[in-house]
């Protein structure tokens, strides 16, 4: 990436130059990792010989399974790379995702957007996905039955791509992936795995949080550089 372009997207982040040229790891990200082997993903034990990844999009757009089919717009099924290295997951769209069809749009996804440049990454490198695929009424909390009625979607989302790192956007997705109640205080700064594949995960804050913290930026920055370590070891 242009360093001066890296350096707009680290500063929409709150690090400055000085701390990227003693914390980031100069790699590449795109090669830093190892290359995932095709014909494991093929050979997924739910998808690969009985539905393909559009197919199970378009399962989730025809979904009635809770209440939340009647008053969305689009079904937010998820974008980018199916085969990525990195799967980040938040929680439900909102009202832009449910009018547009695509996850993390707006401001939201802009600092997104400077999560993955300051990395060296584009949205099409990475595979994005919430997990809720339809927007809560007012954008509240979801209900325990729709997140019932929405995991095996993100389930066989992660098998399919089975990346080799997910990152958990803010408290709600982190609590459901990783089936737990602790605060993201408490679960972040370490490593956790998705069961039941064991695929390492990191939990950070939502992009939406950093727009009301914005000094939470920094431990956001300092999350990621943990995730790209695990992943170059």
């Amino acid at each position: 990436m242009n360093p001066a372009r890296r350096t707009h997207y680290l500063k929409a982040l709150g690090i400055t130059r000085w701390q990227n040229r003693t914390s980031v790891l100069e790699v590449d990200n795109k090669g830093a990792t190892h290359p995932k082997d095709a014909s494991a993903i093929e050979s997924s034990p739910i998808l690969g010989g009985s539905i393909t990844f559009d197919q199970l999009a378009l399962e989730a757009a025809a979904c009635t399974r809770c209440a939340l089919h009647k008053t969305r717009n689009r079904v937010v099924f998820g974008s980018g790379d199916v085969k990525a290295n990195w799967l980040f997951v938040g929680e439900a769209p909102g009202r832009e995702e449910d009018r547009s069809g695509e996850a993390f749009v707006g401001r939201a996804g802009q600092l997104l957007n400077s999560m993955l440049f300051a990395l060296g990454l584009d949205r099409e490198d990475v595979y994005i996905a919430n997990v809720l695929k339809c927007r809560p009424p007012d954008n509240r909390d979801p209900g325990g039955e729709e997140v019932a009625a929405c995991e095996s979607f993100l389930h066989r989302q992660v098998e399919w791509v089975q990346p080799l790192m997910i990152m958990a956007l803010g408290r709600f997705a982190a609590q459901s992936l990783l089936k737990t109640t602790e605060s993201i205080g408490q679960l972040r700064g370490r490593m956790h795995h998705y069961e039941p594949f064991r695929i390492p995960l990191i939990v950070t804050y939502h992009p939406a949080y950093l727009l009301r913290s914005p000094l939470a930026k920094r431990k956001v920055w300092s999350d990621l550089l943990l995730a790209r370590r695990s992943l170059i070891r």
